[in-house]
């Protein structure tokens, strides 16, 4: 057993496990789990990945390996893979799962219920922390309280590390760096595509969009307490659009992205900004919600939705019949396979800036560029995949991670690493569409 500390420093005892996946029986960690197999067998790491399964019922833990091991041929998932019983509820055996591990894949949610012990565990036992969370009030709380304790013991905690939200974060980065000049303003635009069967997404996610809203006040609290250096504003101020447009370029109706893609991405910025004296990127999320129907049926649900979120009854009522409440969008089973294959997303960046010699500061962006981050169906197939390759750039390459432990956005925590081609080979595309000098 390692001692706490960073477990990865010279002279430090060796951790049985690099990675452990904690709740791999939840409806996500079964497929987080898929990934990691698919990972480790690749050949694509430095070396075998010694690895492990953490949750409550060790039952339904060796089912997860052996569903795994079905999918992708049973050599993927070795007898080798650790399996460790440990409730989110139960400190010392968290205590217990981080001390074996360098990294620890949290898919236990909602994080705002969940997901403190963990992260709390890690940075106490010298682990480091990647989670999928796509809850601001989480992300930026957990940067609060262990932002410093986790500098000191030499780890990382990395927020939103799935759909939410690394194809925004990464995806601003590579539209910045694929712009020749300086990037200064970026809208994304996110279309999800659905199959025949229709599309549907597992009710904890519906959970945490329910307490999420409920709750935006001590955000606003949260972020007072945090007192965020502001970002300053280079080049032209990015227009701000109506709460429903129709989009030329899309031929449809879009609708601000409600995710928590803006502030993740304003988190990134921030951090190039202040340490790396990066020119920060002004960024707008949009969703293509289609024609004029469809934006009347969303508006009628969102508001419904906004005003029960708002009293304790609603909330319940929200809770328990998800399905009905969202239209059969939501449910408690989660999609089925044909639905998850027939699911697609694509995100399209349109960034504006200024060229080689020209100051930002100075009159009209005279550059565009638009680019794409195209991927399978985001909450199970991408999220997975964008979650395991954050993990994998983390392990391999650690010598471009900031310098310093710390709670990273993945933006800040992995500007400098392969991630981006990493994702492009497991089939989150990053792609220059078109740039056009203005």
């Amino acid at each position: 057993m390692a001692a706490s500390g960073d477990a990865s420093g010279p002279g430090a005892p060796e951790r049985p496990y690099e990675l452990v996946v904690f709740g791999a029986s939840g409806f996500t960690g079964q497929f987080v789990v898929e990934e990691v197999a698919r990972s480790a067998a690749s050949g694509e790491l430095r070396g075998p990945l010694r690895w492990a399964v953490a949750g409550r019922s060790r039952e339904k833990l060796q089912a997860v390996l052996e569903r795994a091991a079905e999918r992708l041929g049973k050599a993927a998932v070795g007898a080798e893979v650790g399996v460790l019983l440990c409730d989110v509820g139960d400190a010392a055996s968290l205590a217990a799962m981080a001390r074996q591990t360098r990294l620890v894949l949290n898919c236990v949610g909602p994080y705002r219920f969940f997901g403190e012990p963990v992260v709390e565990a890690c940075v106490e036992n010298g682990a480091s922390c990647i989670d999928i969370s796509g809850e601001p009030q989480f992300l930026e709380g957990m940067y609060l309280k262990y932002n410093t304790k986790a500098a000191e013991k030499g780890v990382y905690v990395i927020g939103s590390c799935g759909f939410d939200s690394i194809p925004a974060d990464m995806g601003v980065l590579y539209t910045r760096d694929k712009l020749k000049g300086t990037l200064t303003g970026v809208e994304s635009f996110l279309k999800v595509k659905s199959g025949p069967e229709g599309t549907c997404v597992h009710d904890g996610t519906w959970k945490s969009a329910v307490y999420g809203l409920a709750d935006q006040d001590n955000l606003r609290k949260l972020r007072k307490s945090i007192g965020y250096a502001p970002v300053p504003v280079i080049g032209a101020k990015l227009k701000k659009r109506g709460f429903v447009f129709y989009n030329k370029e899309f031929k449809e109706y879009s609708i601000p992205f409600m995710g928590s893609d803006v502030s993740v991405v304003k988190r990134s910025q921030r951090y190039l900004h202040t340490e790396l004296k990066e020119t920060p990127v002004q960024y707008s999320a949009y969703a293509n919600v289609g024609g004029l129907g469809s934006v009347i049926k969303l508006m009628f649900a969102g508001l419904l939705f906004l005003l029960m979120v708002k009293f304790n009854f609603g909330r319940k009522l929200l809770t328990k019949y998800p399905e009905f409440f969202s239209a059969g969008v939501f449910t408690k089973k989660g999609p089925t396979q044909k639905q998850m294959d027939g699911t697609s997303f694509t995100m399209t960046f349109f960034g504006e800036g200024y060229s080689e010699g020209q100051d930002p500061q100075n009159g009209k962006p005279n550059v565009k560029i638009c680019t794409e981050v195209k991927g399978p169906e985001p909450g199970y197939v991408a999220t997975p995949i964008a979650m395991v390759q954050a993990a994998v750039s983390l392990l391999e390459d650690a010598a471009c991670l900031p310098k310093q432990g710390g709670v990273y956005s993945p933006g800040a925590a992995f500007s400098k690493t392969k991630l981006i081609d990493r994702l492009n080979k497991r089939g989150v595309e990053f792609s220059v569409i078109s740039k056009p000098e203005i």
